[in-house]
């Protein structure tokens, strides 16, 4: 009579474990790709809620004016939760965007608004109906989305 011993060997637990390993390391890159992309929609989605809020601004100014969406505070938690989205910090009103900046420019003609998306880039809303992703920067006073 043989006796033979029930289990595994420990090469067979080791491979088991590494291609446990090797699933995790794929699952874990495409979870990072998602998020950065959930946060770059939240970003987008931010910054076009703005666009509404900007025109109830304009329309509660006498005379019609733009000088305030800045100071309006759902456009400021709009601006905060944007630049928090994409990891970025808000900066004063019509100061220059940078990388790491989200803007609000005001003036009593118009709007813009600048941060910079999760993935690369950034995204530009205006009071010219600009919304969309952007390379270069706003400058300061700008008013408007930079050409690309």
């Amino acid at each position: 009579m043989k006796n033979f011993k029930k289990g595994f060997t420990l090469i067979e637990l080791l491979v088991v474990v590494a291609i446990i390993g090797i699933l995790a390391s794929v699952v874990l890159a495409s979870l990072n790709t998602a998020r950065a992309k959930g946060a770059d929609a939240a970003i987008k989605a931010n910054l076009a809620n703005i666009r509404a809020q900007a025109e109830l601004v304009y329309d509660s100014a006498t005379p019609n004016s733009y000088a305030a969406v800045c100071a309006n505070t759902n456009v400021v938690n709009a601006v905060a939760a944007a630049a928090s989205a994409g990891g970025a910090t808000v900066g004063a009103v019509n100061a220059a965007a940078t990388a790491v900046l989200a803007v609000c420019h005001q003036a009593a003609d118009k709007w813009a608004v600048q941060s910079p998306l999760k993935t690369s880039g950034t995204w530009c809303v205006d009071s010219a109906g600009t919304s969309a992703s952007r390379t270069l920067f706003m400058a300061a006073s700008a008013g408007v989305c930079p050409a690309s």
